[in-house]
């Protein structure tokens, strides 16, 4: 039976992910992901005409779920401190669920690649960022635009750490006590 239209897509962006949260990471080569695919690298570039496409396939994911989610939040939560709240935790759990995904997000994964994958990881950041200043705006928070860069620092810090303890120091693990800080 033949394949739904973008599922070999979807299977090799996945294997990739896959890849990605081995605990002792390393590069990630064509040749590697095809084999894990069981595929031939001609297989995947008939999908992707680089590597890059590849991991701006998960740069995609990663915005979809992540604002998805965000933008349910700042819908169902009226209080702004709140909202910011539930944001960060929210970012802190996606990178908890998907530690393939923490290695794009902080940038590990695309070391050597085109740099126009950094600066897209940088937008989504600078939205994430964006995202936080509009909720402590709407809880009238005076410091908003230093407080959201701070809370933001935070959460890279969180996604850095669990990266590079090989997905063992999970993110939300001390969120509940430092909450209180963040957004005092």
């Amino acid at each position: 039976m033949p394949r739904a239209k973008g599922e070999r897509k979807l299977e090799i962006l996945k294997a990739l992910a896959q890849m990605l949260e081995a605990p002792k990471w390393e590069k990630i080569t064509t040749a590697a992901l095809a084999e894990s695919l069981g595929v031939s690298e001609a297989a995947l570039y008939r999908h992707f005409a680089s590597k890059a496409q590849m991991y701006e396939g998960l740069i995609e994911f990663i915005e979809n779920s992540v604002f998805t989610l965000a933008n349910r939040i700042t819908q169902d939560e009226a209080d702004g401190k709140k909202q910011a709240e539930k944001l960060t935790e929210m970012l802190l759990i996606f990178a908890e669920k998907n530690p393939g995904m923490v290695r794009v997000m902080t940038g590990d994964a695309l070391v050597g690649e085109h740099e126009r994958l950094q600066a897209r990881v940088n937008q989504f950041f600078d939205r994430f960022e964006s995202t936080l200043k509009q909720s402590l705006r709407l809880a009238e928070d005076g410091d908003a635009a230093p407080r959201a860069a701070a809370i933001l620092r935070y959460s890279i810090g969180c996604l850095h750490q669990f990266g590079k303890s090989g997905f063992f120091r999970k993110p939300t693990e001390s969120f509940n006590a430092q909450r209180k800080y963040l957004l005092s």
